[in-house]
């Protein structure tokens, strides 16, 4: 069972470490797909506003308003905040037809999903050549300047950068006087996008790779199972017939053992001139052999499942069954250090059952009972006719462990030391008991502590 557990264990790590592996495949494989996806769709869009005229026609509106405004600042007609407050208002006032228009344009590509799109001002700087002179800092101010749809900062994925450079020269009457006004402007911008569910549609595109993978992993760890179980069921069957082989070759030294004494014996010369000592030794070998013969019906018998089973039914009155067997079973033993209490309730009379197999199911307990009591062993019968045939056995013997439990009803398990036979057995008899219960289609319940006794309990329904 070491090499079993390391082998778990072993299974185990092996498995942790195939998911990382897998995990981080997967993840590269989500990442090089997302890229493509957001490259190949930054390919589509990224020259929209430059080849469509209507778009092209709203941003020469706001621009050329914009240069007005900046004519008015250079002469000191207004401030910066009135600039900027004035460029807001135009992109405020064109944005709806904006958007719409660049809707249309994605339409016209055929993208199959959802965009939002929006240009975003970072700087606004007039460049002189003594000092220039930022009118905005998208860094250092307490509101943007976008053109474009409304997007959130965490889903924004950006497409460009852009810069607006333009030599400007307006004209403008300054105390009756016509002048020119000259500036150098620096305009960046930061193009960004927003790509509706562009998670799923990722994930949708890996689909395959996913299914596939979940496929490869289930079909590892069910080998893996399925591997481990048979191994452990291999171990279980060899540890078994280990078990069978020793406590049948226990039980069959002793009248082989017998046999071979009582052989050498009819040869003696001496022992053929006394009849009477050979009618004894001959007896000795008749009860032997009868010995043999019974172990051997045993293991051929008691062998069967509860499927192989014929039963013949017939009905009998439950109390005066019960008692003929308890009855049986006390001059079976004749032992005065034997108590059995005997406790019946209910009202229903009869059952249809096999006496024969039902017999051999109680013996077998009574005869477990005996064989691993104390000084004075006190049986306590309880049987209970209401809605089913219960019958509850119980007795102050030592006990069934925990772990024992789980295996007391399987083909040639004991319970306890398996290297030490102080009790006699092949492991058969609770297997067997449990088999014609089933055939009777009822079911045994055993509850035991370790020195405290144990309590069987069979349910027959009355069919």
């Amino acid at each position: 069972m070491k090499k079993v557990n390391v082998l778990i264990i072993a299974s185990i790590f092996g498995l942790i470490a195939l998911s990382i592996i897998q995990g981080y495949l997967i993840n590269n494989t989500y990442k090089l797909k997302k890229d493509a996806f957001i490259s190949e769709t930054r390919k589509s869009v990224s020259k929209i506003d430059d080849f469509s005229p209507a778009l092209d026609s709203l941003t020469d509106f706001w621009r050329e308003n914009f240069l007005e405004k900046l004519a008015d600042y250079k002469i000191g007609n207004a401030k910066k905040n009135d600039v900027i407050n004035g460029l807001e208002f135009v992109i405020d006032s064109i944005n709806e037809i904006y958007r719409k228009e660049y809707q249309k344009e994605l339409v016209k590509k055929n993208i199959p999903y959802g965009i939002k799109f929006h240009k975003k001002v970072k700087a606004i700087v007039i460049l002189d050549s003594i000092q220039n002179d930022t009118l905005f800092d998208t860094s250092k101010a307490q509101k943007q300047i976008v053109i474009g749809d409304t997007i959130d900062k965490d889903s924004a994925i950006r497409i460009s950068n852009t810069s607006w450079e333009t030599d400007h020269t307006s004209n403008r009457v300054i105390n009756n006087i016509n002048k020119e006004v000259t500036f150098y402007l620096l305009f960046l911008t930061e193009d960004e996008i927003d790509i509706a569910g562009w998670k799923n549609i990722v994930l949708k595109q890996m689909l395959s790779l996913l299914l596939f993978s979940l496929l490869i992993f289930a079909f590892v760890i069910g080998l893996l199972y399925y591997s481990i179980k048979s191994l452990i069921t291999q171990k279980k069957i060899a540890d078994i017939k280990t078990d069978f082989v020793n406590n049948i070759t226990h039980e069959l030294k002793t009248p082989l053992a017998t046999l071979t004494l009582a052989t050498k014996m009819l040869k003696n010369d001496e022992v053929k001139q006394q009849p009477q000592f050979i009618d004894n030794t001959v007896n000795t070998i008749e009860r032997q052999n009868k010995r043999l013969q019974k172990l051997i019906d045993q293991v051929l018998n008691n062998s069967l499942g509860y499927r192989e089973i014929k039963l013949h039914k017939e009905n009998v009155v439950i109390e005066n069954y019960i008692n003929t067997v308890l009855d049986d079973f006390e001059l079976s033993i004749n032992a005065e250090n034997i108590i059995i209490n005997r406790q019946f309730s209910g009202k229903t009379k009869t059952i249809n059952l096999d006496k024969f197999y039902f017999t051999t199911a109680l013996l077998n307990i009574l005869e477990n009972a005996v064989k691993y009591s104390g000084s004075t062993l006190v049986i306590d019968c309880k049987i209970n006719v209401k809605n089913a045939l219960k019958i509850s056995i119980k007795d102050n013997g030592i006990g069934i462990s925990d772990k024992d439990q789980k295996q007391i009803f399987e083909k040639f398990f004991r319970a306890g030391n398996k290297e030490i036979h102080d009790v006699k057995g092949l492991g058969l008899g609770l297997y067997y008991t449990n088999q014609i219960i089933k055939a009777h289609q009822g079911h045994i319940k055993l509850d035991s502590k370790v020195g405290k006794g144990s309590t069987f309990i069979l349910t027959i329904p009355f069919n």
